[in-house]
């Protein structure tokens, strides 16, 4: 199954599949998100290296679901980079999809807060946002900032985004 059979070739499989008249389903990701097939107790995923680790968590979770034992095998291409092995380590060691999202905002970073980056180092010159009290220490700072002396709030906006706050109303 690919993503570019049509939608009613898609259900028609996957009706199939789930009343065990198939029992094996090669597929694409398409299959990543919203199926929820209770035999379903093997997964096999080719290039597991190429994947990110939200991806990876959510294709382990199609399988499982039902009363039998399921498994689902990594296959990866070597030589492994230092981050795909990372990845690949963080997957194989944990099934809480918190710690899994912990490892990936580790290593690939925020992105950018107020921009298009959505990975790498984030544009902050003394924040670490792993730093609760500094976050709150801040949102405080601002809101007395916001409630007491609005222009001096603007100014410090202008400063810092440059025109990007537009980027906040998403």
């Amino acid at each position: 199954m690919h993503g570019r059979l049509k939608t009613a070739d898609k259900a028609a499989v996957m009706a199939a599949f789930v009343r065990n008249e198939i029992h094996v389903l090669v597929a694409t990701t398409v299959i990543e998100v919203g199926v929820d097939v209770p035999n379903a107790s093997l997964m096999v995923i080719e290039h597991a290296e190429r994947f990110g680790l939200a991806q990876l968590h959510q294709l382990r979770g199609r399988v499982g679901r039902g009363v039998d034992a399921s498994a689902c095998i990594l296959l990866y291409a070597q030589p492994l980079g230092e981050l795909a092995r990372a990845r690949l380590k963080v997957i194989f060691e944990s099934t809480d999809g918190f710690a899994i999202a912990r490892e990936d905002l580790r290593l690939r970073g925020p992105g950018e807060f107020i921009g298009a980056r959505q990975s790498g180092l984030p544009l902050l010159r003394y924040a670490d946002l792993e730093d609760a009290a500094l976050v709150e220490q801040a949102r405080a700072v601002a809101e007395d900032m916001l409630a007491t002396d609005p222009a001096r709030a603007e100014a410090h906006l202008q400063r810092w985004l440059g025109g990007r706050e537009e980027l906040l109303k998403a």
